[in-house]
């Protein structure tokens, strides 16, 4: 995927809807991951707004965001939100490419596993609620990869059972069936 990065900054703030959100609560162990977000696109101008709203509110001004251009096909160099502006940074090597660090002068640093918008609703809630785990020790990456295993043998498990309740259980001896017969 090609990333583009665009150094303009316009006004103009497209309307979105409220950000998907978890996080782990309040007063917990640390952990690797604070919570998580689950975006509608993989267009930060449009996304990042939503998010800030809410986590202003919770966190004191985010004035910094940093991503792995992995997954976002453009990553803007500023972001107007509610009466601000936050500047956004990318890392291509240092930074999990499924992992979003947000800043904030009065209150640090948070890092949330960003969920891929094309995420079905299952999924995403375990990923939410793995992710706001007190103390986590998964990566944002690993919790990704975690997913995908446990997709992949649930859909194996649902082959399987359409393969036998359609009636193609394999013959395990090696004589002929009735059937075979001309």
């Amino acid at each position: 995927m090609t990333t583009t990065i665009d150094r303009t900054i316009t006004s103009e703030r497209v309307p979105s809807s409220q950000a998907r959100l978890s996080f782990t609560p309040a007063g917990s162990p640390p952990g690797l991951l604070d919570g998580a977000w689950w975006p509608r696109s993989r267009d930060l101008f449009r996304e990042l707004p939503a998010l800030t709203d809410v986590l202003d509110a919770r966190w004191g001004r985010i004035t910094r965001v940093t991503v792995n251009p992995t997954h976002w096909p453009v990553v803007p160099r500023k972001v107007p939100v509610n009466g601000h502006t936050v500047h956004v940074g990318w890392f291509a090597e240092e930074q999990d490419p499924n992992k979003l660090i947000l800043h904030s002068y009065t209150a640090g640093r948070w890092d949330l596993l960003v969920i891929p918008p094309e995420t079905d609703a299952a999924a995403a809630t375990r990923l939410m609620s793995a992710a706001a785990t007190p103390g986590g020790l998964h990566t944002a990456s690993a919790l990704m990869t975690s997913e995908d295993t446990t997709r992949h043998a649930q859909e194996e498990l649902q082959e399987e059972e359409e393969w036998e309740t359609d009636g193609g259980a394999a013959r395990t001896d090696s004589r002929p069936s009735p059937l075979d017969r001309p």
